[in-house]
């Protein structure tokens, strides 16, 4: 009760504070100049001037806002104030007891004496106000090692410092910069590197760990992720600075790392002004809307001011989802959510009739490779057929823009998932020449966090306390975060090159069996010891290494650098393929599984079941090294590279040895 009671009365406080010190001051001025024995006369000119000095000083106090502020929270700035206050102080009593009383045997140190007591006084009374709120905060309950030793690491500390209701107390920091180790940071000691994580734990024993590197690159956040794994500590993270306004982080923002944190490549930070000229006020079709992509491309499109927003989804529940989603974002465009299939032609001419869609994103795809595989008649329904009647539909009507959306499994596919999405590659690929309209095909590989996909089933099953389940120790995969694959899918559609085919930067692939060892310990868990990881063979169609373009193709820098376009031989587009494919939908309604299976070997190039499911390519991260070799562009993509001057190199992706001569297409046979 008696606080709230003290801070209502906190100016008068204050005020009659600052009364006290300014009197103190001037007695202890003439005090310290007298040597502690002050004389009856210059006694009887003390108490002459105080009043008229005390009020003086009092009401110059008044422009530098001494009255005025928490004194918890003084700073650099209040001691500037308080300075410059003391010296006007000074000059003020100089000037009324020298020039305008005239006071005879005034001791003229006493100025100087009276100006430096006011600096200490009122400074110190600040100061030991925020010593005592520091002191008071010193009673919390979890204890925080910071990793990082700089700005977001200095901000940081300095909140948790101000505000004790935050209960945690910072007990050192780690820096891998050795100019920093032994110095302090707030009183705060840099207590080693990275490498010596372990005995720091091990001495300190914090409650949690705090990484305050807001720049940091996620290979960084994986090995600092790795090296915390035997403890089972919480980590946390601050956002990135550029993410933060005004660049300023506080404790309040710090939040649970995520497996996005150790994937992240930064922003794709391309420009907003192509994509808006290709989407602003025009009518575009998503099908497959209820989806993970779909979804997203919904809201970004959204985003971006489309006159109407046509959601073509046959999953009623997950229309319902991302229309209600748009019309609680506000979208500003017509938004039409359809119910339809798009292997019902009838219904997909219908809505074309209907309302003319300019652009057509087609994301609508069966894309579990283990039930793909199962179920080979239904995946050329709606992986082949689907493409088919959309994309027809499309150029009849006169669409000004068909995006495919493909997959790396269409690469040397060895599942029917990866066959029927090259099968429509070649679809798209067939119908661009033969139309107005502006085919084009992106092709990526997995999202982080889509329906169905591996993360969310590992989480899962940590939830459910193990096993954790992994195909191969080996298999690796390419990820991307679904908001980032989606804007370059959008500004590959920017590009305006029909029967093009682009691939995304993917960055480098991960081993799967580490996502689930950092996902985890994220989790707080140690692997191994509190969740086990089994490992159960790979399924039917599934390879170890992905591939984001195959070894007959070249891939070359597009207009925009995150964004690789890719010159597929393999992709014909002649009438006698185009008919196959038909008479491949018929196998499929027939449910002749073996016979369609059979077909699609002969239509689609590379498809083989039987195929190694190392892949055709060396392990991803051999691409990757060529680009330290000048080579464009940085994405793990295999096959035909061209360099910065232009010219062309090629490698024996089995051997994984680079062929000399760029004219040399032998692929070291």
């Amino acid at each position: 009760m008696i606080g709230p009671v003290l801070f209502k009365c906190r100016r008068a406080i204050v005020v009659v504070l600052h009364i006290v010190i300014v009197m103190a001051a001037y007695y202890l001025a003439f005090l310290l100049r007298f040597n502690g024995a002050i004389d009856q006369a210059n006694f009887e000119i003390f108490k002459a001037t105080l009043p008229l000095v005390a009020a003086l000083q009092l009401f110059m106090f008044m422009p530098f806002k001494l009255y005025r502020g928490l004194w918890r929270y003084i700073g650099v700035r209040d001691l500037q104030n308080i300075i410059l206050a003391a010296f006007v102080a000074m000059a003020a009593s100089y000037f009324l007891i020298d020039r305008v009383l005239q006071v005879p045997g005034y001791p003229r140190a006493a100025y100087i004496l009276d100006g430096l007591l006011l600096i200490v006084l009122l400074g110190g009374a600040r100061l030991t106000r925020r010593l005592y709120h520091e002191l008071g905060s010193l009673q919390k309950t979890r204890t925080v090692l910071i990793i990082g030793a700089g700005d977001a690491a200095e901000m940081i500390v300095r909140d948790m410092r101000n505000n004790p209701f935050y209960n945690l107390e910072p007990i050192g920091l780690v820096d891998d910069d050795p100019a920093k180790i032994g110095c302090t940071i707030h009183n705060l000691p840099v207590l080693g590197a990275r490498h010596d994580l372990a005995k720091i734990v091990a001495r300190h024993q914090p409650d949690e760990i705090l990484l305050a590197i807001c720049r940091a690159e996620p290979q960084l956040l994986r090995s600092i992720v790795s090296s915390l794994e035997p403890y089972r500590l919480p980590i946390r993270t601050l956002p990135n600075l550029r993410d933060v306004i005004n660049g300023a982080v506080t404790v309040s923002q710090i939040r649970n790392i995520l497996l996005e944190d150790l994937l992240q490549r930064g922003p794709v930070g391309l420009d907003a002004a192509p994509l808006r000229r290709l989407i602003e006020g025009r009518r575009v079709l998503i099908t497959g809307a209820g989806g993970s992509i779909g979804a997203e491309l919904s809201r970004q499109i959204s985003a971006l001011n489309a006159g109407m927003l046509l959601l073509f989804e046959r999953y009623e529940n997950g229309l319902y989802a991302i229309d209600d989603d748009l019309r609680n974002r506000g979208a500003k465009g017509e938004v039409v959510p359809l119910i339809g299939d798009v292997t019902d032609a009838a219904r997909v001419q219908a809505v074309f009739e209907k309302y003319r869609p300019e652009v057509v994103i087609h994301a609508a795809a069966h894309k579990h490779v283990p039930l793909v595989e199962q179920n080979p008649c239904e995946a050329v329904k709606n992986n082949i057929r689907g493409t088919r009647i959309v994309a027809e539909a499309a150029a009849h009507y006169g669409a000004q823009r068909f995006i495919l959306i493909s997959s790396d499994k269409a690469v040397q596919p060895s599942s029917v998932m990866g066959a029927t999405k090259r099968a429509s590659e070649l679809i798209a690929r067939h119908l661009g020449p033969r139309s107005d309209t502006c085919f084009a095909m992106v092709r990526f590989g997995n999202v982080l966090g889509s329906n169905g996909s591996v993360i969310p089933k590992f989480l899962e099953q940590i939830r459910t306390g193990g096993p954790v389940t992994v195909t191969h120790p080996e298999v690796e995969r390419f990820f991307m975060t679904i908001p980032e694959a989606v804007n370059l899918v959008l500004h590959a559609a920017t590009l305006n090159e029909t029967g093009a085919l682009y691939v995304l930067d993917m960055g480098v692939s991960l081993k799967i069996v580490e996502m689930a060892r950092h996902l985890i310990r994220l989790s707080g868990l140690i692997p191994d010891e509190d969740i086990k990881i089994e490992f159960t063979g790979l399924r039917p169609g599934e390879k170890l290494y992905e591939q984001l373009v195959d070894e007959t193709e070249e891939a070359c820098a597009s207009e925009i650098r995150q964004i690789v376009r890719v010159n597929s031989p393999t992709l014909h587009n002649s009438e006698q393929q185009y008919r196959e494919l038909k008479r491949l939908e018929i196998l499929a309604d027939n449910g002749a599984a073996t016979e369609v299976t059979a077909a699609l070997a002969r239509i689609v190039p590379g498809f083989r079941r039987d195929l190694d499911r190392r892949g055709e390519g060396s392990p991803p991260s051999y691409a990757n090294n060529l680009f330290n070799q000048g080579l464009l562009p940085n994405n793990g993509l295999y096959g035909t590279f061209r360099r910065k001057d232009a010219t062309d190199i090629h490698y024996d992706t089995k051997r994984a040895t680079t062929i000399s001569s760029p004219r040399d297409r032998r692929r070291g046979d």
